[in-house]
C-alpha cells in the first residue's frame, strides 16, 4: 500500500505494545531514540534477516508456503500453537496491530504515545491477481452465498470493516482493501462492472459510520486487473461524500504506473467541474511482483520523479492545465512514502507555501508500521506548534493468517528494497551501539 514496489521500494518500523514503556521524544540527530528497547531489537532483528539474500530468501518461501490454502495442522498458523508463536513475536508484531481488539487498540494507543498524530488501520482480508499464472490468491478468494442471493463473503467483510472503524477515534483514518468482500465483487472489478448492490450497501455503511467518528477512508490501490473497477467506485463515493470542503475518501494513485498522470487528470477534472474535493493519497507502487510489468515504469527514476512531480504539484496547486489554464479543484492530499528524500522536500514546500501566503493542500504523511521508523521520527522531530507536519503509521489487524499476504508483501518489499534495508539495518544497528554507549558510560560512573 505504502511502498515503493521491486526496485521501488523504501525503509523500516516497529509493533508498540502497551505493555511497554515509551521511551523519550526522539531527538533530531537521533530519530531511532523514540523506539523502546524491545521494538528496537526485534526490528534490528527484521532488518538482518531482510538485508541478508539467503535469510530473506529462506523467510520468503516459508512466508509463502504458509500463505497457500488448505494447509495441514503443521502449517496452519492459526492452529499451531508453535509455528504460531514464532510468528507472533517476529514478523507479525513487527508489521501488524493485533489479532483481536484489544490488541489493536493497544498498538494505537502505543502509537499515539510517541507522537504520531493517528493511524491508518486496515482489515487484513483481500485478494491478489498473479497476471503471470492468472490465479487469485487471498483470503478474499472463498465464495461462500446464502440462500437467496446474500453473500457470506461480503457480509463478513462489511463486518469486520466496521469493526475495524470502531476501534479508531477522530482525525484517524480507515484504509479498505475492497477486493476482500470476495469472488461476486472481484468480478465485477475485473470487469469495470457495477458491484453487487449488496457491496453498495455496505460501503454505505461503513462511509456513513466514518463520517459519524470522524475517521476518513483511504481506499487502497491493488492488483491492476481490478483497479479500473475500484477507481470506479471510489470516485461515486468522493462524489457523495466529499462535499464539506474536505475529503472523507481518498482514492490512492500509483505513481510507478504510466496511467496515473492521465487517470490523475480525468479525476482532477471531474472534482473541479462537479465541485466536490479530491481525496488523492499517493503512493509509489505494491504490486510488481504480481501486476503486467509494462505497465510499470521501466526505472526507478520514472518512478521517482513521477512521484515528485505529482506531490509537489499538488502543493503548488499546478498539475499540467489545472492551476494555469484551469481553476484547480478542492484537493487534500495525503503522501505515503518510505522515501526520506520526497517526504522531506514535500514538507518543507508545503511549510514554505504556507509561510508566503501562496496557495497550497492540506497535506498529510504516512509510512508503513514496522518500516521507515526513521523517517517518521525525523518528520516528527520537525513538528511545529500548529502541528505539521501530521505524521501516521499505516498498519493492518487480524488473525495470523488473515495477515499473511500482507506479511507476505512486506517481506518481498524488503527483498527488492536492498539500499533501503541495508540504510535501515546500519541505522538501527547505531542506535543499539549509541544505547549501549550510553548505558555503558553511566555504569562506570
Amino acid at each position: 500500500m505504502f511502498t515503493r514496489n521491486a526496485r521501488f521500494v523504501s525503509t523500516s518500523t516497529s509493533t508498540l505494545k502497551a505493555t511497554v514503556p515509551t521511551a523519550a521524544p526522539a531527538a533530531t540527530h537521533a530519530p531511532l531514540s523514540a523506539l523502546p528497547t524491545r521494538v528496537l531489537l526485534r526490528s534490528l532483528l527484521v532488518a538482518t534477516v531482510s538485508s541478508k539474500p539467503l535469510l530473506l530468501r529462506t523467510s520468503l518461501w516459508a512466508l509463502s508456503a504458509l500463505s497457500k490454502p488448505n494447509r495441514g495442522f503443521l502449517l496452519n498458523v492459526d492452529r499451531n500453537p508453535i509455528l504460531h508463536g514464532i510468528l507472533k513475536k517476529t514478523f507479525y508484531e513487527q508489521f501488524c496491530a493485533g489479532e483481536n481488539g484489544a490488541e489493536t487498540k493497544a498498538t494505537i494507543q502505543e502509537l499515539k504515545d510517541m507522537g504520531f498524530r493517528g493511524v491508518i488501520m486496515t482489515y487484513a482480508k483481500e485478494t491478489v491477481f498473479d497476471h503471470r499464472t492468472n490465479t487469485e490468491h487471498g483470503l478474499g478468494i472463498t465464495d461462500s452465498k446464502s440462500h437467496g442471493g446474500h453473500c457470506a463473503s461480503i457480509e463478513a467483510w462489511r463486518k469486520g470493516t466496521l469493526e475495524t472503524v470502531e476501534q479508531l477515534e477522530h482525525s484517524d483514518y480507515l484504509a479498505v482493501k475492497l477486493t476482500g468482500a470476495g469472488p461476486s465483487v472481484t468480478e465485477a472489478f475485473a470487469k469495470d462492472h457495477v458491484p453487487p448492490q449488496q457491496f453498495l450497501d455496505a460501503l454505505e455503511a461503513v462511509s456513513s459510520r466514518c463520517k459519524e467518528r470522524g475517521v476518513r477512508i483511504l481506499v487502497d490501490a491493488e492488483s491492476q486487473h481490478f483497479q479500473w473497477g475500484i477507481l470506479r467506485v471510489t470516485l461515486d463515493l468522493m462524489r457523495k461524500y466529499n462535499r464539506d470542503g474536505y475529503a472523507l475518501i481518498y482514492n490512492t494513485y500509483q505513481a510507478y504506473l504510466k496511467s496515473t498522470p492521465e487517470t490523475l487528470a480525468k479525476h482532477l477534472a471531474a472534482a473541479q467541474q462537479e465541485g466536490f474535493t479530491l481525496g488523492l493519497k499517493l503512493v509509489r507502487g505494491a504490486y510488481i511482483a504480481s501486476d503486467k510489468r509494462s505497465l510499470i515504469h521501466d526505472t526507478k527514476e520514472d518512478t521517482d520523479t513521477a512521484y515528485n512531480s505529482i506531490a509537489q504539484g499538488a502543493l503548488k496547486q499546478t498539475i499540467g492545465d489545472f492551476g494555469t489554464k484551469t481553476a484547480f479543484p478542492s484537493v487534500n492530499l495525503f503522501l505515503a512514502s518510505h522515501n526520506k528524500e520526497s517526504v522531506m522536500d514535500a514538507h518543507h514546500l508545503h511549510k514554505q507555501r504556507t509561510a508566503a501566503g501562496l496557495p497550497t493542500v492540506p497535506v498529510g504523511f504516512a509510512q508503513l508500521h514496522g518500516m521507515s521508523d526513521e523517517v517518521s521520527f525525523s518528520l516528527l522531530a520537525l513538528k511545529d506548534s500548529s502541528g505539521s507536519p501530521e505524521v501516521y503509521k499505516c498498519s493492518t489487524w487480524g488473525t495470523m493468517g488473515e495477515c499473511l499476504a500482507y506479511l507476505l508483501r512486506r517481506a518481498i518489499e524488503n527483498r527488492d528494497a536492498v539500499l533501503r534495508t541495508t540504510d535501515e539495518y546500519n541505522a538501527l544497528k547505531a542506535e543499539v551501539r549509541r544505547r549501549l554507549g550510553a548505558a555503558f558510560s553511566v555504569s562506570v560512573r
